[in-house]
């Protein structure tokens, strides 16, 4: 089959390079990533809202209850992938958050008081995300092959750019008019239609080994329990990315944090702030998405992976400086804006890539523990960092700035020496 005879292949070809046979599994791989972060996108101007009504203070405490749930989770979720394959417990990961999702609300409306709730929702809602996020590329990483990634997992991604234009719009338009606890059942619809999609995934590409040959379904990946954490202990390659992740994320929580203080002085209702973050979503989405359609397989080919994984934390080294030569609520947001601009279109796609030269079991176990247990430890330590300083020690905003210019810079350094092993594995051609 042709490319211009797949569905969607002709307009797809003029859009990305596209091989004889892949825009079946490429389509259906973009749907259901769509539909993931819309229910995702849905949930979060919620999240961000009940944040803050928790109180601020209270924020670095609940990214560290979203570590303890990895803690406690990630070895489930390795015994569950060393037990099943891949076509079993996939399936059942998205209907167990949208299980969750529907309780969620029942609770909200059961109980008056929703001060737990909130805090319980806001913990539960990042391991939601990332955990459903992180077995979707799990298997973007098995079904496609490393030369495949590059060419297509941008056009992928803005899947979820796409998705998360219309999770915003929903909570920027509906919080108000409906109370943004309506929200959760909107959004559990939308993860049970991305189940069904997954499983067509699951259907149409049988995924192939670095060499080429079939990997088997029939089994679970191996290694049991606590495999991710050896795989991971025993790997320079997987520390490398470990460390990656959680730079990235104190690079995002310095600014997350600071934006939530300037939200909370500026909107006083649950409702208003959760119109407010699905607005500032909205725009982000919108701006990630035409750079991932049209951006990210180019600059993959012009740049190189050593160049792409350097290019956010250089522009975080500069946003950083900038916030601390003129810390106001306009350069911040503004500054946050282009991180997740650049994070969606950019270093998600790169870093996920970074797994397409791994072992299958690395794919799905390392790959997880990574995804949820070293990116909440990142949110956890840095949100203690940043109470420490603010809080105990008065440390202003311009500090701040200059500290997240220093953490962007170190960032850079491993970024350019992680992409330098990625392609020396890709021309080995062979995982460890």
């Amino acid at each position: 089959m042709s490319a211009a005879a797949s569905p969607g292949g002709g307009w797809l070809s003029r859009l990305i390079v596209l091989r004889p046979g892949e825009a079946p599994a490429l389509l259906v791989s973009f749907a259901t990533l769509l539909l993931v972060f819309a229910s995702y996108t849905t949930l979060r101007p919620v999240r961000d809202a009940l944040g803050i009504t928790s109180g601020l203070e209270n924020l670095p405490y609940l990214f560290w209850g979203v570590f303890v749930a990895m803690l406690v989770l990630q070895p489930v979720y390795g015994w569950l992938t060393s037990r099943y394959p891949r076509r079993v417990f996939l399936p059942w990961v998205y209907a167990f958050f949208v299980a969750n999702l529907l309780l969620f609300w029942l609770w909200f409306h059961l109980q008056t008081d929703h001060t737990w709730i909130a805090r319980t929702y806001f913990i539960w809602v990042s391991v939601f995300n990332l955990f459903v996020v992180a077995a979707f590329w799990s298997l973007m990483a098995d079904v496609f092959s490393r030369e495949q990634a590059g060419r297509l997992f941008g056009f992928i991604w803005a899947g979820a750019s796409t998705g998360g234009l219309i999770g915003p719009l929903l909570a920027n338009r509906l919080a108000v008019p409906l109370g943004a606890i309506n929200l959760l059942p909107i959004s559990a619809a939308l993860l049970l239609a991305s189940l069904l999609l997954m499983v067509q995934v699951l259907r149409l590409q049988r995924p192939t080994a670095a060499a080429g040959a079939p990997v088997s379904e029939a089994r679970g990946v191996g290694g049991g329990v606590f495999a991710a954490f050896v795989q991971v202990a025993r790997s320079p390659y997987l520390l490398g990315i470990v460390g990656f992740v959680v730079l990235m994320t104190w690079v995002s929580t310095f600014l997350y944090l600071e934006q939530a203080a300037f939200v909370k002085a500026a909107f006083h209702s649950t409702d208003e702030r959760t119109r407010f973050f699905g607005g500032f979503d909205l725009a982000v989405q919108a701006a990630s998405l035409l750079m991932q359609a049209l951006l990210f397989g180019r600059l993959f080919r012009w740049l190189g992976m050593r160049t792409l994984l350097a290019l956010v934390p250089a522009l975080m080294l500069g946003g950083y400086a900038l916030f601390a030569l003129l810390p106001t609520f306009a350069v911040l947001i503004a500054v946050y804006g282009v991180r997740r601009v650049a994070d969606y279109a950019l270093t998600r796609p790169s870093r996920d890539a970074l797994f397409t030269v791994v072992s299958r079991d690395e794919k799905y176990q390392a790959k997880s523990l990574i995804d949820t247990f070293a990116y909440r430890g990142g949110d956890a330590t840095s949100g203690s960092l940043y109470k420490a300083l603010t809080g105990g020690l008065g440390v202003g905003a311009s500090a701040i700035g200059w500290l997240g210019a220093g953490i962007a810079l170190v960032w850079m350094l491993l970024a350019l020496a992680l992409g330098r092993a990625f392609e020396r594995r890709g021309q080995a051609g062979a995982a460890p």
